[in-house]
């Protein structure tokens, strides 16, 4: 292993500076710009990159493995349940824009809520997005599991899986960069299959027609249901857990904290469109009507791969799946990536054990904070493969923590440009109708989540406070933020 390097804080956290020590729209610094020194983070990532890593964390594919589900919970007006999802999103992309301004440093949310909040609501923020950050890869590495168990059967999923998260984390602790550059030759192998896809969907309706009517998938079979939309919706976002991470590179990326920000919105606003195009054309060709799928819970997982066999050929389903197989496991690859950058900012303000907190002097990369993460999300996959449950188990708990996370991003906005910032004349419409509107959407879907999930998040909330707490007892010195302690709460 490469030595370490110590880590020291970074330099505060105002809107006008990067955490280099540099202004935040300079190349970041003389020494941060170049080399991990001292707990830093190179910046060597391109608008291009953080567009890929949020694309590949998202996967422009991502509904597939979802698209059976949502039919049947939205009564087959899928299309519009994206529509929804994307326009609910677009509030928290906002809010992500406002504060990576304001604190562009690794560790998203929780350094966002410090800021905005206090150190209270920051660990709260940090420790929520860690499930998230932690289980999302571990969903990621199963579909990819599924996909190549699908195409090879003589070799258990589990093992498929288990390989993917072993090859994705090498290229992780290479460095960053080696890891934009192949994820970018996998999501353009991605986006190439969507698009045939796409082309050989229009020739069956043009040729065939389609098996419902054209409006259907926004409207619904037999109408439409608010409920079963919204519904519908609490799962669709888990779609696009993914374009935040952009946000985690805050401290590698050369360019400012604007590339950043601008990257978060043209993510999501590409990936709202590619969701909408590609459920439209497979809602009108399925073969099963929503209420069948509702009825045989059995077939949902299938439904996208079965849609695509009946209208054009198996070549398209085993295309299709080829491309899942490898989309999801650089899916994972770019959440284990953020996840490692969270658990190093946790770390960093001593949050976290302070191991996790040294950047690897060769790679640049926080390389423990990564391994941790790894070894987590291989644990909750391979146990997730291994049960003919499991992944009902994992999907269904991994939306809430970050949902959790997003509502105190949108609180923190409020309380950093309303609240902390008066004097500098916020806008009542960026800084408190849009986050209040979209603080409003992330309860509405916490509110239509599983059981299962709310039970879930809840507990790993009370046990994130019970943390938080004994930090407090024993007086937890001044992080790097400068706070000391409780009076930051």
């Amino acid at each position: 292993m490469s030595p370490t390097a110590e880590p020291q804080p970074p330099s505060g956290g105002t809107p006008d500076h990067d955490g280099s020590g540099g202004p935040s729209g300079s190349a970041g610094g003389a020494a941060g710009a170049t080399v991990a020194a001292g707990g830093r983070l190179r910046r060597t990532l391109s608008f291009r990159d953080l567009i890929v890593y949020g694309l590949l964390f998202i996967a422009p594919m991502a509904p597939v493995g979802i698209f059976g589900t949502l039919q049947a919970k939205s009564h087959g007006a899928i299309t519009i349940v994206y529509v929804v999802a994307t326009i609910a999103m677009a509030f928290t992309a906002y809010s992500y824009a406002q504060m990576v301004r304001v604190a562009p440093q690794a560790g998203s949310v929780f350094t966002y809520a410090r800021v905005g909040l206090g150190e209270g609501a920051g660990f709260v923020a940090g420790w929520m997005a860690m499930l998230d950050y932690l289980l999302i890869p571990a969903v990621a590495y199963l579909f990819s599991g599924i996909a190549l168990h699908s195409l090879v059967p003589s070799v258990h999923q589990w093992i498929w899986t288990a390989v993917a998260v072993i090859v994705t984390t090498l290229l992780n602790l290479w460095g960053v960069r080696t890891a934009a550059v192949v994820g970018f030759l996998v999501l353009a192998m991605e986006i190439a299959v969507l698009l045939v896809f796409v082309a050989a969907a229009v020739w069956a309706l043009a040729t065939e027609g389609a098996q419902r009517g054209w409006t259907v998938p926004f409207t619904g079979e037999g109408g439409f249901s608010t409920s079963a939309v919204l519904a519908a919706v609490s799962v669709a976002v888990l779609s696009y857990l993914g374009f935040d991470a952009i946000a985690a590179f805050a401290e590698e990326t050369s360019g400012g904290s604007k590339r950043v920000a601008r990257a978060v919105l043209t993510c999501l606003v590409v990936a709202g469109v590619l969701f909408a195009v590609q459920t439209y054309l497979a809602a009108l060709l399925a073969p099963m009507s929503a209420a069948e799928l509702a009825a045989k819970p059995a077939e949902q997982g299938d439904a996208f791969y079965a849609t695509a066999n009946a209208a054009v050929g198996e070549w398209l389903q085993k295309l299709v799946a080829a491309s899942k197989a490898i989309g999801a496991a650089f899916a994972a690859l770019a959440g284990q990536a953020a996840a490692g950058r969270l658990l190093f900012a946790m770390a960093r303000d001593r949050r976290l054990p302070g191991a996790m907190a040294k950047v690897d002097a060769g790679s640049g990369v926080p390389r423990r904070a990564l391994l941790g993460a790894a070894v987590v999300t291989l644990v909750a996959a391979v146990w997730a493969a291994r049960r003919d449950d499991g992944l009902d188990h994992l999907s269904s708990i991994v939306n809430v923590g970050a949902l959790t996370a997003f509502g105190l991003l949108h609180a923190s906005v409020i309380g950093y440009f309303w609240l902390r910032k008066r004097a500098a004349s916020p806008s009542l419409l960026r800084h408190v109708l849009v986050p209040l509107l979209g603080l409003a959407v992330v309860v509405a879907v916490i509110v239509e989540a599983s059981p299962t999930a709310q039970v879930v998040g809840g507990v790993w909330l009370v046990i994130g406070l019970v943390v938080l707490a004994v930090q407090y007892g024993r007086g937890r010195k001044a992080g790097p933020s400068g706070k000391a302690g409780p009076s930051g709460v």
